[in-house]
Protein backbone atom coordinates (compact mmCIF):
# COMPACT_ATOMS: atom_id res chain seq x y z
CA UNK A 1 0.00 0.00 0.00
CA UNK A 2 1.46 3.71 -0.82
CA UNK A 3 2.12 5.85 1.64
CA UNK A 4 -0.49 8.66 2.41
CA UNK A 5 1.08 11.98 1.92
CA UNK A 6 1.33 13.53 4.93
CA UNK A 7 2.89 17.62 6.05
CA UNK A 8 3.32 17.36 9.83
CA UNK A 9 3.57 14.24 12.06
CA UNK A 10 2.71 14.33 15.97
CA UNK A 11 4.15 11.27 17.50
CA UNK A 12 3.26 9.98 20.91
CA UNK A 13 6.88 9.91 22.18
CA UNK A 14 8.26 8.66 25.39
CA UNK A 15 12.31 7.85 24.48
CA UNK A 16 12.25 4.36 24.73
CA UNK A 17 13.16 2.03 22.17
CA UNK A 18 10.24 1.72 20.23
CA UNK A 19 9.36 5.74 19.65
CA UNK A 20 13.39 6.78 19.10
CA UNK A 21 13.29 4.16 16.22
CA UNK A 22 9.49 5.64 15.10
CA UNK A 23 10.73 9.34 15.27
CA UNK A 24 13.54 8.31 12.88
CA UNK A 25 12.08 5.78 10.55
CA UNK A 26 9.17 7.93 9.97
CA UNK A 27 11.41 11.54 9.52
CA UNK A 28 13.33 9.08 6.81
CA UNK A 29 10.27 7.21 5.16
CA UNK A 30 7.88 10.39 5.14
CA UNK A 31 10.37 13.18 4.84
CA UNK A 32 7.89 15.66 6.57
CA UNK A 33 7.97 17.65 9.82
CA UNK A 34 7.95 15.64 13.10
CA UNK A 35 6.57 16.70 16.89
CA UNK A 36 7.60 14.62 19.35
CA UNK A 37 4.92 14.59 22.33
CA UNK A 38 5.72 13.35 25.80
CA UNK A 39 3.00 13.39 28.34
CA UNK A 40 4.12 13.96 32.03
CA UNK A 41 1.57 11.14 33.74
CA UNK A 42 4.57 10.88 36.85
CA UNK A 43 7.19 8.95 35.38
CA UNK A 44 9.88 11.20 37.48
CA UNK A 45 13.35 11.46 36.20
CA UNK A 46 12.38 9.26 32.93
CA UNK A 47 11.40 12.38 31.22
CA UNK A 48 14.50 14.45 31.65
CA UNK A 49 16.93 12.94 28.42
CA UNK A 50 13.60 12.93 26.57
CA UNK A 51 13.93 16.25 25.06
CA UNK A 52 17.59 16.44 24.18
CA UNK A 53 16.87 12.52 22.76
CA UNK A 54 14.34 13.60 20.49
CA UNK A 55 15.62 16.58 18.80
CA UNK A 56 19.05 14.39 18.46
CA UNK A 57 16.62 11.47 16.76
CA UNK A 58 14.98 14.24 14.46
CA UNK A 59 12.59 16.13 16.02
CA UNK A 60 11.75 19.14 14.65
CA UNK A 61 9.36 20.50 17.78
CA UNK A 62 8.84 18.76 21.25
CA UNK A 63 6.20 18.98 23.57
CA UNK A 64 6.21 17.55 27.17
CA UNK A 65 3.46 18.56 29.19
CA UNK A 66 2.27 18.18 32.65
CA UNK A 67 -0.54 16.64 32.51
CA UNK A 68 -0.29 14.51 36.05
CA UNK A 69 -2.89 16.44 37.98
CA UNK A 70 -5.42 16.18 35.12
CA UNK A 71 -4.97 12.74 34.72
CA UNK A 72 -5.45 12.00 38.11
CA UNK A 73 -8.46 14.08 38.15
CA UNK A 74 -10.02 13.68 35.18
CA UNK A 75 -9.11 9.67 34.55
CA UNK A 76 -7.87 7.73 37.67
CA UNK A 77 -10.46 9.31 40.69
CA UNK A 78 -13.50 8.59 37.90
CA UNK A 79 -12.55 5.30 37.51
CA UNK A 80 -11.73 4.84 41.39
CA UNK A 81 -15.37 5.90 41.71
CA UNK A 82 -16.25 3.14 39.84
CA UNK A 83 -14.08 0.87 41.71
CA UNK A 84 -13.13 -0.69 38.55
CA UNK A 85 -10.63 -3.73 38.44
CA UNK A 86 -9.79 -5.77 35.55
CA UNK A 87 -9.94 -10.05 35.77
CA UNK A 88 -9.83 -9.41 39.23
CA UNK A 89 -6.46 -7.94 39.43
CA UNK A 90 -5.71 -5.17 37.08
CA UNK A 91 -6.02 -1.60 38.21
CA UNK A 92 -6.05 -0.56 34.57
CA UNK A 93 -2.95 1.74 35.31
CA UNK A 94 -1.84 1.84 31.45
CA UNK A 95 -5.61 1.41 30.49
CA UNK A 96 -6.52 4.75 31.91
CA UNK A 97 -2.93 6.64 30.34
CA UNK A 98 -3.66 6.35 27.21
CA UNK A 99 -6.76 8.70 26.44
CA UNK A 100 -5.38 11.21 28.34
CA UNK A 101 -2.19 11.02 25.96
CA UNK A 102 -4.27 10.95 22.92
CA UNK A 103 -6.74 13.86 23.93
CA UNK A 104 -3.34 15.78 24.41
CA UNK A 105 -1.74 14.63 21.27
CA UNK A 106 -4.88 15.54 19.39
CA UNK A 107 -4.94 19.12 20.54
CA UNK A 108 -1.24 19.54 19.77
CA UNK A 109 -2.29 18.38 16.22
CA UNK A 110 -4.90 21.11 16.19
CA UNK A 111 -1.98 23.78 17.70
CA UNK A 112 0.52 22.94 14.83
CA UNK A 113 -1.85 21.88 11.47
CA UNK A 114 -0.75 18.76 11.45
CA UNK A 115 -2.32 16.39 9.23
CA UNK A 116 -1.33 12.77 10.87
CA UNK A 117 -0.64 11.46 14.20
CA UNK A 118 1.26 8.11 15.40
CA UNK A 119 1.99 6.10 17.90
CA UNK A 120 4.52 2.75 19.48
CA UNK A 121 2.05 0.53 19.55
CA UNK A 122 1.96 -2.77 18.48
CA UNK A 123 -0.45 -4.34 15.90
CA UNK A 124 -0.81 -6.85 18.52
CA UNK A 125 -1.35 -4.75 21.72
CA UNK A 126 -4.22 -3.18 23.41
CA UNK A 127 -2.55 0.59 22.85
CA UNK A 128 -3.50 0.77 19.29
CA UNK A 129 -6.82 0.58 19.97
CA UNK A 130 -7.06 3.01 22.84
CA UNK A 131 -4.90 5.41 21.04
CA UNK A 132 -6.44 5.31 18.02
CA UNK A 133 -9.97 5.03 19.09
CA UNK A 134 -9.04 8.52 20.94
CA UNK A 135 -7.60 10.10 17.69
CA UNK A 136 -10.67 9.41 15.74
CA UNK A 137 -13.33 10.57 18.44
CA UNK A 138 -11.44 14.18 18.32
CA UNK A 139 -10.63 13.99 14.36
CA UNK A 140 -12.66 11.42 12.39
CA UNK A 141 -10.53 12.66 9.66
CA UNK A 142 -7.06 12.75 11.00
CA UNK A 143 -4.78 10.67 9.10
CA UNK A 144 -3.25 8.05 11.91
CA UNK A 145 0.23 6.11 10.59
CA UNK A 146 0.94 3.05 13.40
CA UNK A 147 4.59 1.74 11.93
CA UNK A 148 4.31 -1.27 13.76
CA UNK A 149 1.38 -2.67 10.98
CA UNK A 150 3.82 -0.87 8.20
CA UNK A 151 7.62 -1.55 8.66
CA UNK A 152 9.37 -5.03 8.10
CA UNK A 153 11.16 -4.36 11.60
CA UNK A 154 9.32 -7.19 13.42
CA UNK A 155 11.37 -8.00 15.82
CA UNK A 156 13.51 -6.96 19.00
CA UNK A 157 16.71 -8.07 16.83
CA UNK A 158 15.84 -6.44 14.05
CA UNK A 159 14.87 -3.05 15.79
CA UNK A 160 18.00 -2.90 17.82
CA UNK A 161 19.93 -3.08 14.15
CA UNK A 162 17.90 -0.53 12.89
CA UNK A 163 18.99 1.45 15.77
CA UNK A 164 22.38 0.72 15.50
CA UNK A 165 22.43 1.95 11.90
CA UNK A 166 21.07 5.16 12.33
CA UNK A 167 22.77 6.04 15.59
CA UNK A 168 20.11 5.28 18.07
CA UNK A 169 20.89 4.73 21.89
CA UNK A 170 19.76 1.50 23.21
CA UNK A 171 17.52 1.29 26.44
CA UNK A 172 17.26 -2.16 26.89
CA UNK A 173 19.79 -4.18 27.78
CA UNK A 174 20.80 -8.19 28.71
CA UNK A 175 21.23 -6.82 31.83
CA UNK A 176 16.64 -5.64 32.29
CA UNK A 177 15.46 -8.03 28.95
CA UNK A 178 11.53 -6.93 29.24
CA UNK A 179 9.99 -3.07 28.73
CA UNK A 180 7.82 -0.98 30.83
CA UNK A 181 5.49 1.64 31.01
CA UNK A 182 5.36 4.25 34.13
CA UNK A 183 2.64 6.70 35.55
CA UNK A 184 1.26 7.85 38.83
CA UNK A 185 -1.07 5.15 38.81
CA UNK A 186 1.85 2.53 38.20
CA UNK A 187 4.35 0.63 36.22
CA UNK A 188 3.91 -2.22 34.29
CA UNK A 189 6.45 -4.23 32.84
CA UNK A 190 6.10 -7.06 29.59
CA UNK A 191 8.30 -9.15 27.43
CA UNK A 192 11.54 -10.60 27.58
CA UNK A 193 12.12 -13.35 30.72
CA UNK A 194 8.33 -12.17 31.35
CA UNK A 195 6.94 -14.72 28.42
CA UNK A 196 7.93 -17.28 30.57
CA UNK A 197 4.73 -17.78 32.49
CA UNK A 198 6.47 -20.34 34.94
CA UNK A 199 8.95 -18.04 36.39
CA UNK A 200 8.97 -15.43 38.93
CA UNK A 201 9.51 -11.98 38.21
CA UNK A 202 12.91 -11.34 39.23
CA UNK A 203 13.23 -9.06 42.26
CA UNK A 204 15.71 -6.55 40.68
CA UNK A 205 12.94 -5.49 38.03
CA UNK A 206 10.86 -4.01 40.66
CA UNK A 207 11.03 -0.20 40.83
CA UNK A 208 8.50 1.32 43.36
CA UNK A 209 7.68 -1.30 46.22
CA UNK A 210 10.21 -3.00 48.53
CA UNK A 211 9.80 -6.82 48.56
CA UNK A 212 7.46 -7.61 51.59
CA UNK A 213 10.02 -9.87 52.67
CA UNK A 214 11.87 -6.99 53.68
CA UNK A 215 9.26 -4.38 54.31
CA UNK A 216 9.29 -2.69 58.15
CA UNK A 217 8.17 -4.99 60.46
CA UNK A 218 6.42 -2.53 62.08
CA UNK A 219 3.09 -1.76 60.75
CA UNK A 220 1.80 1.72 59.76
CA UNK A 221 -1.52 2.56 59.57
CA UNK A 222 -3.11 5.50 57.58
CA UNK A 223 -6.86 7.45 57.27
CA UNK A 224 -8.24 8.28 53.94
CA UNK A 225 -10.87 10.76 53.68
CA UNK A 226 -13.11 10.80 51.03
CA UNK A 227 -15.65 13.37 49.75
CA UNK A 228 -18.46 11.82 46.89
CA UNK A 229 -16.42 9.28 45.96
CA UNK A 230 -12.93 11.00 45.88
CA UNK A 231 -9.79 11.03 47.90
CA UNK A 232 -9.31 14.55 49.27
CA UNK A 233 -7.19 13.97 52.65
CA UNK A 234 -4.52 11.56 54.47
CA UNK A 235 -4.18 11.72 57.63
CA UNK A 236 -6.16 15.01 57.79
CA UNK A 237 -3.91 16.97 55.24
CA UNK A 238 -5.63 17.90 52.56
CA UNK A 239 -4.12 17.38 49.10
CA UNK A 240 -4.01 17.82 45.30
CA UNK A 241 -5.41 14.54 43.54
CA UNK A 242 -1.47 14.03 42.23
CA UNK A 243 -0.20 14.90 45.12
CA UNK A 244 -2.73 12.94 47.00
CA UNK A 245 -1.65 9.56 44.94
CA UNK A 246 2.10 10.04 45.13
CA UNK A 247 2.19 10.01 48.61
CA UNK A 248 0.20 6.99 48.81
CA UNK A 249 2.69 5.61 46.49
CA UNK A 250 5.12 6.16 48.78
CA UNK A 251 3.73 4.44 51.77
CA UNK A 252 2.55 1.25 49.66
CA UNK A 253 5.68 1.07 48.30
CA UNK A 254 7.26 0.88 51.25
CA UNK A 255 5.03 -1.53 52.94
CA UNK A 256 5.35 -3.72 49.54
CA UNK A 257 1.94 -3.26 48.86
CA UNK A 258 0.22 -3.43 45.05
CA UNK A 259 2.27 -5.80 43.30
CA UNK A 260 0.17 -8.06 40.85
CA UNK A 261 1.56 -10.72 38.42
CA UNK A 262 -1.14 -11.56 35.66
CA UNK A 263 -1.54 -13.54 32.39
CA UNK A 264 -4.17 -11.50 31.31
CA UNK A 265 -6.98 -11.10 28.09
CA UNK A 266 -6.00 -8.48 26.03
CA UNK A 267 -8.79 -6.94 23.70
CA UNK A 268 -7.18 -8.10 20.41
CA UNK A 269 -8.23 -11.65 21.67
CA UNK A 270 -4.13 -12.73 22.58
CA UNK A 271 -2.99 -13.95 26.77
CA UNK A 272 -0.32 -12.02 27.46
CA UNK A 273 1.66 -11.60 30.97
CA UNK A 274 1.92 -8.25 32.62
CA UNK A 275 3.93 -7.65 35.93
CA UNK A 276 2.38 -4.35 37.72
CA UNK A 277 3.49 -2.68 40.63
CA UNK A 278 -0.13 -0.10 41.64
CA UNK A 279 1.28 0.60 45.36
CA UNK A 280 -1.10 3.94 45.97
CA UNK A 281 -3.87 2.59 43.84
CA UNK A 282 -4.16 -0.52 46.15
CA UNK A 283 -4.53 1.51 48.91
CA UNK A 284 -6.83 3.89 47.36
CA UNK A 285 -9.51 1.55 46.01
CA UNK A 286 -9.19 -0.59 49.76
CA UNK A 287 -10.15 3.16 51.32
CA UNK A 288 -13.07 3.57 48.92
CA UNK A 289 -15.01 -0.15 49.41
CA UNK A 290 -14.49 0.86 53.06
CA UNK A 291 -16.22 3.81 53.06
CA UNK A 292 -18.64 2.80 50.36
CA UNK A 293 -19.29 -0.18 52.96
CA UNK A 294 -21.06 2.21 55.96
CA UNK A 295 -22.47 5.10 53.53
CA UNK A 296 -23.90 3.12 50.25
CA UNK A 297 -27.37 1.52 50.21
CA UNK A 298 -27.51 -1.79 49.83
CA UNK A 299 -29.58 -2.14 46.37
CA UNK A 300 -27.49 0.04 44.95
CA UNK A 301 -24.42 -1.22 45.47
CA UNK A 302 -25.50 -4.63 44.18
CA UNK A 303 -26.28 -2.66 40.97
CA UNK A 304 -22.96 -0.62 40.28
CA UNK A 305 -21.31 -4.08 41.46
CA UNK A 306 -22.75 -5.88 38.84
CA UNK A 307 -21.46 -2.69 36.36
CA UNK A 308 -17.82 -3.07 37.74
CA UNK A 309 -16.86 -5.89 34.93
CA UNK A 310 -18.61 -4.21 32.18
CA UNK A 311 -16.75 -0.49 33.07
CA UNK A 312 -13.28 -2.38 33.35
CA UNK A 313 -13.44 -3.60 29.74
CA UNK A 314 -14.59 -0.62 28.34
CA UNK A 315 -11.47 1.21 29.94
CA UNK A 316 -9.54 -2.01 29.32
CA UNK A 317 -10.56 -2.19 25.71
CA UNK A 318 -10.19 2.07 24.85
CA UNK A 319 -13.60 3.47 24.96
CA UNK A 320 -13.21 5.80 27.76
CA UNK A 321 -14.69 8.07 25.35
CA UNK A 322 -17.57 6.20 24.26
CA UNK A 323 -21.15 6.72 25.15
CA UNK A 324 -21.38 3.76 27.17
CA UNK A 325 -18.81 5.28 29.18
CA UNK A 326 -20.71 8.50 30.19
CA UNK A 327 -23.82 6.35 30.69
CA UNK A 328 -22.37 4.28 33.12
CA UNK A 329 -20.51 7.15 34.38
CA UNK A 330 -23.29 9.35 35.17
CA UNK A 331 -25.10 6.35 37.09
CA UNK A 332 -22.05 5.47 39.26
CA UNK A 333 -21.02 9.32 40.35
CA UNK A 334 -24.94 9.58 41.23
CA UNK A 335 -24.06 6.63 43.11
CA UNK A 336 -20.92 8.54 44.93
CA UNK A 337 -22.99 11.67 46.58
CA UNK A 338 -23.22 9.68 49.96
CA UNK A 339 -19.66 8.21 49.54
CA UNK A 340 -18.59 11.01 52.27
CA UNK A 341 -16.60 9.64 55.39
CA UNK A 342 -12.73 8.51 56.46
CA UNK A 343 -11.07 4.73 56.04
CA UNK A 344 -8.78 3.67 58.31
CA UNK A 345 -5.97 1.02 56.64
CA UNK A 346 -3.39 -1.50 57.89
CA UNK A 347 -0.15 -1.42 56.02
CA UNK A 348 1.89 -4.54 56.94
CA UNK A 349 4.58 -6.46 54.70
CA UNK A 350 2.31 -6.65 50.96
CA UNK A 351 -0.95 -6.55 52.60
CA UNK A 352 -3.61 -3.41 52.92
CA UNK A 353 -6.40 -3.69 55.15
CA UNK A 354 -9.10 -1.72 56.30
CA UNK A 355 -9.43 -1.89 59.83
CA UNK A 356 -11.85 1.02 60.69
CA UNK A 357 -14.19 3.53 58.78
CA UNK A 358 -16.80 6.25 59.54
CA UNK A 359 -19.14 9.04 57.80
CA UNK A 360 -19.89 11.76 60.36
CA UNK A 361 -22.84 12.86 57.78
CA UNK A 362 -23.41 9.96 55.67
CA UNK A 363 -23.39 6.57 57.56
CA UNK A 364 -25.73 3.61 57.33
CA UNK A 365 -24.79 1.98 60.17
CA UNK A 366 -27.07 2.17 62.95
CA UNK A 367 -26.00 0.44 65.94
CA UNK A 368 -29.89 0.29 67.30
CA UNK A 369 -30.73 -2.62 64.70
CA UNK A 370 -27.62 -3.95 64.49
CA UNK A 371 -26.40 -4.22 68.02
CA UNK A 372 -26.20 -8.25 69.31
CA UNK A 373 -27.19 -7.29 72.33
CA UNK A 374 -30.71 -5.95 73.54
CA UNK A 375 -32.89 -3.73 71.40
CA UNK A 376 -35.56 -2.19 71.78
CA UNK A 377 -36.42 -1.67 67.43
CA UNK A 378 -35.99 -4.89 66.14
CA UNK A 379 -38.77 -7.96 66.71
CA UNK A 380 -36.39 -11.32 65.77
CA UNK A 381 -39.61 -12.95 65.38
CA UNK A 382 -40.29 -10.76 62.30
CA UNK A 383 -37.49 -13.18 60.39
CA UNK A 384 -39.66 -16.01 60.71
CA UNK A 385 -42.21 -14.55 57.68
CA UNK A 386 -39.11 -13.10 55.92
CA UNK A 387 -37.51 -16.57 55.50
CA UNK A 388 -40.68 -18.24 54.73
CA UNK A 389 -41.81 -15.56 51.93
CA UNK A 390 -38.06 -15.74 50.68
CA UNK A 391 -38.00 -19.52 50.50
CA UNK A 392 -41.11 -20.03 48.70
CA UNK A 393 -39.90 -20.61 45.29
CA UNK A 394 -37.28 -23.29 46.79
CA UNK A 395 -40.52 -25.20 48.45
CA UNK A 396 -42.61 -25.31 45.48
CA UNK A 397 -39.87 -26.71 43.56
CA UNK A 398 -39.30 -29.57 45.83
CA UNK A 399 -42.59 -30.52 46.26
CA UNK A 400 -43.05 -30.08 42.34
CA UNK A 401 -40.11 -32.68 41.77
CA UNK A 402 -41.79 -35.00 44.89
CA UNK A 403 -45.03 -35.24 42.90
CA UNK A 404 -42.98 -36.78 40.05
Amino acid sequence: MAKKEVKKIVLAYSGGLDTSIILKWLKNEYGCEMIAFSADLGQGDELDPVREKAFATGADKVYIDDLREEFVRDFVYPMFRANAIYEGHYLLGTSIARPLIAKRQMEIAALEGADAVSHGATGKGNDQVRFELGYYHFNPAITVIAPWREWKLNSRQSLIAYAKKNDIPIPITKKRPWSSDRNLLHISFEGGILEDTWAEPPEDMYVLTSSPEKAPNKAQFVEIEFEKGNAVAVDGVRMTPAQLLAHLNTLGGTHGIGRVDLLENRSVGMKSRGVYETPGGTILREAHSAVEQITMDREVMRIRDSLIPQYAWIVYAGYWFSPERRMLQTLIDDSQQTVNGVARLKLYKGHCRTVGRKSETDSLFNLDFATFEKDQVYNQADAEGFIKINSLRLRIQSLMKGQK
